[in-house]
């Protein structure tokens, strides 16, 4: 396992898993896309997660996260045994971002193996990858850490770049949540990454058997429908045009699409679209109109009246929750 310091940023129904209410569309080649997100979710609410979750929490007094590949969120904002350090660096965007890029830098490096790496506060985290057969779909995460007990040094190169980031805390609140952080001797780290390891596995064989559970409970074209949705999410789709591209009538594909998936196509579609853009939402750099248009919307007044629909609060507003919380 290699450790990588970050450079600071200056800007089944078996195991409790319900196959029905987490379909997904099946693996492309490139093992990216909705599918990876909506697999990973009926993990996590896999009994079998939930009890791993609370077991390593209660042993080690650190957080931990599934994340799919494709996704860009703190896996440990709001969440039980949070770094109360890294919970006040969430209330800035820019301080957020930051957290980001280590994040996606983390999970870039640990595609096919643990990895750890360094904050620009000196905080370490740890993505373990979760693979079904060849294809990567997800890493168990866990950290907001320190190596060894935080110095003075270390605190005084911190406050400047929370100064720089523009949190607006005063210095005794930021140093309380620093050194109040979780100091992890390196055979305490190993065994707990060994740990992530080992659960990684069975999630791997767990991912399996929901996969092929929810390929035998969907007929062919509902899926083929789906994928082309997903694939198409950002045009102007239409009942009849989805329909063409799985050679059904629009009649029938209309009855037969709400009864397997259990909504209409209008708002299964505005759906996939909203799920993508509340993911777009934790990115601090793009503009609400950007993530309209990036989604699929063809303006961002819909955008926002179908948001707020489904949500029942603005695309801003959901913006500022998570940032604040």
């Amino acid at each position: 396992m290699q450790t990588i310091y970050a450079k600071p940023d200056t800007d089944s129904p078996a195991d409790g898993v319900n196959v029905r209410s987490n379909t997904f569309a099946a693996p492309n080649g490139n093992g990216n896309g909705n599918g990876n997100r909506a697999l990973v979710d009926a993990l996590v609410g896999s009994r079998v997660y939930r009890e791993y979750e609370r077991a390593f929490s209660d042993m080690t007094g650190l957080p931990v996260a599934l994340q799919p590949v494709e996704t860009w969120q703190l896996p440990h904002h709001a969440k039980r045994n949070e770094n109360p350090f890294c919970g006040l660096m969430s209330q800035k965007s820019r301080a957020c971002a930051a957290c980001l890029q280590v994040q996606e830098r983390l999970c870039a490096r640990a595609a096919t193996e643990p990895q750890t790496v360094a904050c620009p506060a000196g905080l370490c985290d740890t993505a373990v990858p979760v693979r079904l057969s060849d294809r990567l779909i997800g890493f168990l995460q866990t950290g907001q850490l320190f190596r060894r007990k935080p110095t003075e040094i270390q605190f005084e190169r911190t406050v400047k770049l929370v100064e720089k980031w523009g949190l607006d805390a005063s210095r005794e609140t930021l140093r309380k949540a620093y050194f109040a952080g979780k100091v992890v001797s390196q055979k305490q780290h190993e065994a707990a990454v060994k740990l992530l390891t080992i659960f990684a596995q069975h999630l791997a064989i767990l991912s399996n058997q929901v996969f092929i559970q929810q390929e035998n409970a969907e007929p062919p074209v509902i899926k083929r429908a789906r994928e082309y949705i997903h694939e198409h999410q950002v045009e102007e789709l239409s009942l009849k045009q989805v329909a063409k591209a799985v050679n059904m009538s629009t009649f029938y594909f209309c009855k037969m699409f709400k009864k397997i998936v259990g909504i209409n196509f209008t708002d299964y579609v505005a759906r996939v679209r909203i799920e993508k853009s509340k993911n777009l939402l934790l990115n601090p750099n793009l503009r609400v109109s950007e993530i309209a248009f990036e989604v699929g919307f063809q303006s961002l007044t819909h955008f926002n009246r179908v948001f707020k629909k489904l949500l029942g609060q603005s695309p801003t507003d959901y913006r500022a929750q998570l940032l604040t919380h």
